[in-house]
């Protein structure tokens, strides 16, 4: 059941109503990477007032988006219905497009394991993945640290840090062909506005295990075309 309505008789409208009030498609974001208990979805978006989250899970499970469900050992998450799960390639879509506008960080903007596994989804090009050789990447950024595993055009992406939580899954085994330590200069990298050698040598990421190979395979894998944000850069 929508919050508002907006009185128009509109499928734009009624998605609109369903998932456009403010924080709602965060929540459905962070839905996408799995289930999550209430406290993890606060802990991912430490902004939100808990009173606005419960409000809005109440509003998504009405709209037939969100469901509650038991899991063993973990009791009560929330979890994207089927219909739900219709919202990723949108969900995806909207990630590429807002790449375009992102700019630097305000002080304070922060990054998730969500939201990072959310922007490697977006950013993942299964066509190039799947004529390159199979690759492990660790990827830090801040203290969030994610293992991206590319094989055959799919991506499997895991948390490893801070601890996933119970209903994240099994951590993947084996070791990394690469690990990199980068900041929010990485999105230069995926953009392709900055050359991965440039990014080493400018320390906008960092290599601890691997070589510029394999930064080079990482920006192949991991590509959106910068778009709006060149074409600003180029009329100023």
């Amino acid at each position: 059941m929508a919050a508002r309505s907006y009185g128009q008789y509109c499928g734009v409208t009624t998605a609109v109503e369903l998932v456009g009030e403010r924080w709602a498609l965060l929540i459905i974001r962070d839905l996408l990477v799995g289930p999550r208990r209430y406290t993890d979805l606060k802990q991912g978006l430490p902004r939100i007032p808990t009173n606005i989250l419960s409000a809005r899970l109440k509003e998504l499970q009405a709209g037939g988006v969100v469901r509650r469900v038991p899991i063993a050992r973990c009791g009560l998450v929330y979890e994207l219905t089927p219909y739900g799960r219709e919202l990723e390639p949108i969900v995806l879509a909207l990630g590429r497009w807002g790449f375009q506008s992102m700019g630097e960080p305000e002080e304070g903007d922060a990054v998730t394991p969500d939201s990072l596994t959310m922007a490697l989804r977006t950013a993942f090009r299964p066509d190039v993945a799947a004529t390159i050789p199979s690759t492990a990447y660790e990827l830090h950024v801040g203290d969030v640290v994610l293992r991206a595993d590319v094989a055959g055009g799919e991506l499997a992406v895991a948390q490893l840090a801070p601890p996933m939580p119970p209903v994240g899954g099994a951590a993947p085994s084996g070791e990394p062909d690469a690990v990199i330590v980068a900041g929010p200069g990485i999105r230069g990298v995926i953009s392709g506005e900055i050359a991965p050698q440039d990014a080493i040598d400018q320390q906008i990421a960092h290599l601890l295990v691997g070589d510029v190979s394999h930064l080079e395979r990482f920006a192949r894998t991991f590509h959106i075309d910068p778009g709006r944000s060149t074409a600003t850069a180029q009329a100023a």
